[in-house]
């Protein structure tokens, strides 16, 4: 009797403003491990808002395949949703990017709450008030500050045995919350894996009877917010060595801010008020080392003589990776092919 793979296939329904994480299981016989080999499946769309109950079906195209290792014989299969005639469902973000080489590079910096659904609070908050102000929190250790560390580290090492590209860790401002980071070669590459993170993450909270809270400001008053920080390049910016060619990109995104708002998240208002480490929605500024602007430039790449990254700082915790990626892709290439140096 041939082995049977269990194969998880993830996708992202079809809610507004935010769309959730979906998923279900399939029984393979002899996988070969392959993503090729992972067949098209279907769902019912009237169940997750992409379909009318009349005409229902929509399909998951596999796109990325990593193994799954919180399961025997398991592989997670990350998908995008197509209509019954297999074009792009409408709610699929990663058939909007157009980075067809692989030329831009990502880091997504994921910010997120582990949160306490019996007291609707982040985890370590008392039952009354809150606890001591922000700032003790960042970065912390001991049993008092660095509050779920077991969750954290058990979701790293997840993601670590899957193949996913997490390059850190970290505690953050706010008591209860967390970071980490995902890179890739590849603005769609880049948003799997940031999906596929995800769901790991909600499944490890799963595990210990909490959930992750991705909003932007769950936490109202003198807190921190939660970003997704977009850290972006393309063969331009790692390779030109001008001031010029960064001020230059920097600037195209200036006249297409409402743009990008429209899909750097919900309720990302709250977030972006100019306080905390923000700047205002409704203002764009660039700068060195400023984290207060809305797009920084790193030290290390006015260090290595102006070839490296930049970070878009405005990208809330729950906004779609493809999407950020997908806009910011069609700012810089229509920057990009107005440059010389």
């Amino acid at each position: 009797m041939g082995t049977k793979a269990k194969l998880e296939y993830i996708w992202l329904d079809g809610y507004q403003p935010t769309q959730s994480l979906r998923s279900k299981t399939k029984i393979e016989k002899d996988f070969s491990g392959k993503l090729e080999d992972c067949p098209m499946w279907s769902f019912d769309g009237s169940s997750t808002q992409q379909a009318e109950g009349g005409s229902s079906d929509c399909l998951l195209k596999p796109v990325a395949l990593f193994p799954d290792p919180g399961r025997k014989n398991g592989w997670l299969v990350m998908t995008e949703v197509l209509n019954a005639d297999g074009t792009p469902h409408e709610s699929n973000g990663r058939a909007t990017i157009d980075d067809d080489d692989s030329d831009f590079w990502f880091g997504f910096e994921q910010e997120y709450f582990v949160w306490d659904t019996e007291h609707n609070k982040p985890i370590g908050f008392p039952s009354g008030g809150f606890p001591a102000p922000q700032g003790q929190y960042y970065c912390s250790v001991g049993a008092e500050n660095a509050i779920g560390r077991e969750i954290i580290e058990e979701h790293l090492d997840l993601c670590l045995d899957a193949g996913l590209n997490v390059e850190g860790i970290n505690a953050e401002v706010t008591m209860g919350q967390w970071e980490y980071q995902v890179f890739a070669k590849g603005a769609a590459q880049a948003g799997d894996e940031t999906w596929v993170s995800r769901y790991l993450l909600e499944r490890t909270a799963e595990k210990y009877g909490y959930a992750i809270n991705f909003e932007p400001k769950p936490i109202k008053g003198d807190w921190n917010g939660s970003g997704m920080h977009a850290n972006f390049s393309n063969t331009l910016l790692r390779t030109c060595g001008s001031q010029s060619a960064f001020e230059q990109v920097c600037k195209a995104f200036e006249p297409v801010v409402a743009d990008h708002i429209a899909v750097y998240g919900a309720d990302n208002d709250q977030r972006l008020t100019g306080a905390h480490e923000t700047q205002s929605i409704d203002k764009f500024s660039y700068g060195v080392s400023d984290r207060g602007a809305s797009i920084r430039i790193g030290i290390a790449t006015v260090e290595n003589g102006w070839k490296g990254w930049l970070e878009d700082r405005r990208p809330a915790s729950n906004a779609d990776p493809y999407k950020v990626a997908a806009i910011i892709v069609k700012t810089v290439k229509g920057a990009s092919a107005n440059i010389k140096v």
